[in-house]
């Protein structure tokens, strides 16, 4: 049935969650950031590996680059409405809107777990083409692949970061849920040139992500969501 992938994908962050919260006490503080940069470098590669496949193809036997002037306008334009909107804020907001309905008030690293959390797993390649596979086809194999690597995932930024990480479960839900249903109803829109800007926008801020992991928090990466949106527009220029 369509939706089983997301399903998945929510149970496992929830699992991972629940395991970070409850071994992550075991480590030690030197021991919780070893493992924060640890993910932090997992996630950087993942956004190298999925941007190089984005960008880089064979022509006879050369490696060609392209999809320069598409990345430049997709994240320049998308930080332009993503700042003006401030999506980086609201979502900050709606952190501590969790942490206060939760009953976690005494978490200071909540938000930032959350936050931190949901666009490493809520983001990407896998979740994109998943959701719409999974729409489409009802086929949730990708989906249930990307919940083993959220599992992982969230259990180590749990294990650092605290029970805010879990959370992330929401926009998940929301998010790939979503694409899933409209899967069909944007399926003229979700073309082969599509999915491939999608994927290599949505890699390329995983990469952020792990900047941040590893950096603290230098980039707004929320702000820069809307460089998804400019990504589908772009294939029809």
């Amino acid at each position: 049935m369509a939706g089983l992938g997301t399903i998945f994908n929510v149970s496992a962050i929830l699992i991972g969650g629940l395991f970070g919260k409850c071994f992550g006490k075991f480590f030690s503080e030197h021991m919780q950031d070893s493992l924060s940069k640890a993910c932090g470098l997992s996630v950087l590669f993942i956004g190298i590996a999925g941007a190089i496949s984005g960008m880089m193809h064979l022509e006879g036997n050369s490696l060609i680059s392209g999809q320069s002037l598409m990345i430049v306008l997709c994240l320049t334009v998308g930080a332009l409405i993503g700042e003006f909107l401030d999506l980086d804020k609201r979502i900050n907001t709606f952190g501590e809107w969790l942490k206060m309905k939760s009953g976690h008030s005494k978490e200071k690293r909540f938000v930032e777990g959350f936050v931190t959390a949901s666009l490493t797993v809520s983001i990407g390649a896998m979740a994109i083409v998943g959701s719409i596979q999974d729409g489409l086809f009802h086929d949730p194999s990708i989906l249930i692949t990307k919940s083993v690597l959220d599992l992982i995932i969230v259990m180590v930024l749990t294990s650092s970061l605290g029970i805010g990480c879990a959370f992330s479960c929401i926009p998940v839900a929301l998010f790939q849920g979503g694409m899933t249903l409209l899967a069909l109803q944007l399926k003229m829109f979700l073309t082969d040139t599509a999915l491939t800007n999608l994927s290599l926008i949505g890699s390329i801020l995983i990469f952020c992500v792990g900047i941040n992991l590893i950096w603290e928090n230098k980039i707004r990466v929320a702000n820069l969501l809307p460089a998804l949106l400019i990504a589908i527009l772009f294939a029809f220029i």
